[in-house]
């Protein structure tokens, strides 16, 4: 009976180890055969490749393609500011295709010594301690407060897709402005340097940005106004009052 007992055992025993042993080749074959060596990143404007590889490929199985493609399927990010979500492709079992999902921002604003970013709904989805290149900083809009996740309050809701659309042509131009700002009345002043731009509505808003695309490399250095107001094909109607 103890003979017996003591086989069983001794096979028991066999079993566990040739189990752990299965699935110590198992994991071994997982992290070495799916071992990324090749990332491509695409989507991303406000972080460099590297800064997603840093960011996605973290942890002990940071560079395995079956477990970066489980962890990031279809899951929003919470923590990488201005990111909204990134999804990763397997290419092939050493290779991964990060895909980014940035934030819609079309500006921010200052508060408490602080930049808020919003979308292109007023919404506030973004603070941060120092400003972002290509985004513009608006003034004019008159709020009290500003609280992540919720509304700007301004009276004019509208005004918002004004800053989309300026943002928008902003990119399609090449032009980056200092500021813009928004009057009373809705009257825009754009903001390069000392010079500034009288743009007023958005009347022929296409045409004002893309014949600003060419003044802008002239205002370097110049302290005064450009007058755009009344602009509509005719260049004529484009002055420049020096300070």
């Amino acid at each position: 009976m103890n003979s017996f007992l003591k086989k069983r055992k001794i096979l028991i025993f066999t079993a566990i180890f040739l189990f752990a042993l299965l699935l110590a080749a198992l994991f071994l074959f997982f992290i070495t055969y799916f071992k990324v060596d090749s990332v491509k990143v695409k989507g991303n404007t406000r972080y460099t490749n590297e800064q997603i590889e840093d960011l996605v490929m973290t942890g002990p199985l940071g560079d395995n393609s079956v477990w970066l493609y489980l962890k990031y399927h279809d899951r929003p990010v919470t923590d990488i500011p201005f990111i909204e979500k990134m999804d990763v492709n397997i290419v092939s079992p050493t290779a991964v295709e990060i895909n980014v999902y940035e934030k819609a921002i079309a500006g921010y604003v200052k508060y408490l010594g602080g930049f808020m970013y919003f979308d292109r709904d007023g919404i506030i989805v973004e603070s941060s301690a120092a400003p972002i290149d290509k985004v513009p900083c608006v003034t004019g809009l008159e709020f009290d407060e500003c609280v992540k996740y919720e509304p700007l309050p301004v009276k004019d809701k509208s005004v918002f897709s004004d800053i989309l659309s300026l943002a928008q042509l902003f990119e399609k131009y090449g032009i980056q402005a200092d500021r813009i700002y928004f009057a009373p009345n809705r009257d825009i002043t754009l903001y390069f340097g000392d010079a500034r731009v009288m743009v007023g509505s958005m009347d022929n808003i296409d045409e004002k940005m893309m014949e600003l695309k060419e003044i802008v490399p002239r205002l370097e250095g110049l302290k005064g106004v450009l007058h755009l107001e009344d602009y509509k094909g005719d260049e004529t109607l484009i002055t420049f009052e020096k300070e």
